[in-house]
């Protein structure tokens, strides 16, 4: 019995200790900077690819930066204009009703303690008293006679009398804060109003980047396209690669920017945008994506911000927009499906193909890898002065071989001229 009760807490022994074994355990890893977790083991490291690459700039072309520990807020009160044109439209609307009901309200209070000091409350039904504003019989009144006088209505009714020097001072006093405050948020909401932001809506990228061969070069496209009539003038075409960098001396420089060459030398960054157009990178020896491979390109954590810029034909402003492609919204070996047509005296454009692509036969070595493969096309592998002497003296030999008819008639020709010596 006792053999049998060890027999049991051992068997029990063992599972707790292969559970515990099979358990997993929450192992939380400290917050290291990422040049640091770049030197941890593989095995730590490893996760580093299963998670989500974080955006720099959302697909629909807003920065996903956020700023904090900004302590000098002093710094938007000075550009007063921009920070309320910057603010949300609920917000814009509630200060625009606040500052105009705030100034009526404090004039109102004026035109009433005027009332009240000169004591034109006491004498409101004697005729023959001349008030500072007649018919103004308390607070509600005066609110009213401060709205009439800045916005201008006058109704008639309540009207300043010229035995009040200190009313007609105050009336010129608001009449000119009253038109600074118009211009001010009248024009602060025309500036809203008019900003090209929604402009940049009927601007669309495609939704993918492609890599593929073009007139023999690996190139990296995208699609760009206006869907309004109005175009845009002076378009140009920008793009930046964002990847953090290690330098030589180990300095780390997260979200490094890195210039993406769409045209700049040669003018092609400068778009008639009228149909949509294929924007292409040549890679080469100056591209960032020299050495990257279809096998690499997953495993890089990279980000291409393209920017479209210019002027909105209807009201010249500058506008701008922006979107961003991913690793996994690069493909690799695709081409874009054509959307222009030619119909009955005109061009038409399909935009339902506007994001559609096709696999193209692409080869998925990185533009550095094909062009050692087309040098080594081009020479020979081994070269030196050994084998360039063998080649002189394989030509003689050949020369030789084929003219010994020359070579005959020559040491003929030196014979007779012996004979005729002996003669």
């Amino acid at each position: 019995m006792a053999k049998l009760t060890e027999s049991m807490t051992n068997v029990l022994e063992g599972d707790s200790m292969d559970q515990d074994v099979e358990s997993p355990v929450a192992i939380h890893q400290p917050k290291l900077p990422k040049q640091a977790r770049d030197d941890l083991p593989r095995h730590i490291s490893r996760d580093r690819t299963k998670r989500k690459i974080q955006r720099y700039v959302r697909k629909d072309g807003k920065c996903n930066v956020h700023h904090g520990n900004v302590r000098e807020t002093y710094r938007y009160l000075t550009d007063i204009f921009t920070t309320l044109v910057d603010l949300k439209w609920r917000f814009n609307l509630l200060i625009f009703v606040m500052v105009y009901t705030v100034t009526w309200l404090f004039f109102g209070m004026i035109w009433w303690l005027i009332a009240y000091i000169r004591g034109d409350m006491d004498h409101i039904e004697d005729s023959s008293w001349t008030p500072c504003v007649t018919n103004l019989n308390g607070f509600v009144s005066a609110f009213l006679f401060s709205i009439e006088t800045e916005t201008t209505i006058g109704y008639g009714y309540r009207v300043i009398t010229d035995k009040c020097p200190e009313g007609i001072i105050l009336l010129l006093i608001q009449s000119v804060l009253g038109s600074i405050v118009n211009a001010f948020m009248v024009g602060c909401m025309f500036v809203k109003i008019s900003q090209p932001k929604k402009r940049a809506e009927t601007l669309v990228f495609s939704t993918h980047a492609v890599i593929s061969m073009r007139d023999g070069k690996l190139c990296l496209m995208f699609r760009v396209g206006d869907l309004r009539n109005s175009h845009i003038v002076e378009a140009s075409i920008r793009a930046k690669l964002i990847k953090s960098k290690q330098t030589s001396e180990g300095e780390f420089i997260p979200l490094n920017q890195t210039d993406i060459n769409v045209g700049y030398y040669t003018g092609d960054d400068r778009l008639f945008l009228v149909s949509p157009l294929i924007i292409s990178h040549e890679i080469n020896q100056q591209s960032p994506f020299w050495e990257i491979s279809k096998a690499q390109l997953p495993k890089e954590e990279l980000e291409i911000v393209v920017i479209l810029e210019g002027m909105v034909e209807a009201t010249g402003m500058t506008c701008q927009a922006r979107s961003s492609y991913i690793t996994s919204e690069i493909l690799w070996g695709y081409r874009f499906t054509p959307v222009l047509t030619l119909e009955d005296g005109f061009y038409e454009v399909d935009y339902n193909s506007f994001h559609e692509t096709y696999e193209t036969s692409t080869p998925s070595l990185s533009a550095k890898e094909l062009a050692e493969l087309a040098s080594r096309a081009e020479l020979p592998l081994s070269w030196s002065v050994s084998s360039k002497l063998n080649q002189h003296a394989e030509l003689e030999t050949e020369e030789e071989d084929k003219n010994p008819e020359e070579q005959t008639e020559r040491n003929g020709d030196v014979a007779n001229l012996e004979n005729e010596s002996k003669v």
